[in-house]
């Protein structure tokens, strides 16, 4: 945890562009967009990634995406869609072990997802 790059960001000790944040949530711009709008979607607190994820944490997960359809609307990106992702572990591409939901829009995406 102490060197939780998202823990960082979110304590102010690392910089990044902040677009949303509240008691439960903080949501910044992916630093290497794969989308014209790339949005990272994490809970203050640490939590490695879903699969350590308990029932209590169910109203945070619920918030995670909540906020992130919040800021799709605000980027008008409910006309054309967009998509949400979670991913898990390594073989998933996940890079940093703090849950996190990219947000993407603002392109055609294809399925399946490379």
């Amino acid at each position: 945890m102490d060197n939780c790059i998202f823990c960082k960001i979110i304590k102010r000790q690392q910089p990044a562009k902040i677009v949303y944040e509240d008691e439960e949530v903080v949501a910044i711009e992916d630093i290497r967009p794969q989308a014209p709008v790339h949005l990272l979607v994490m809970p203050r607190k640490h939590l490695p990634s879903l699969k350590e994820a308990e029932n209590s944490d169910g109203p945070m997960l619920g918030r995670l995406f909540t906020v992130a359809a919040q800021l799709a609307r605000e980027r008008q990106l409910e006309a054309r869609g967009y998509r949400t992702v979670i991913n898990n572990g390594p073989w998933a591409g996940q890079t940093v072990d703090h849950l996190h939901v990219h947000m993407l829009g603002g392109r055609v995406f294809h399925w399946p997802p490379g």
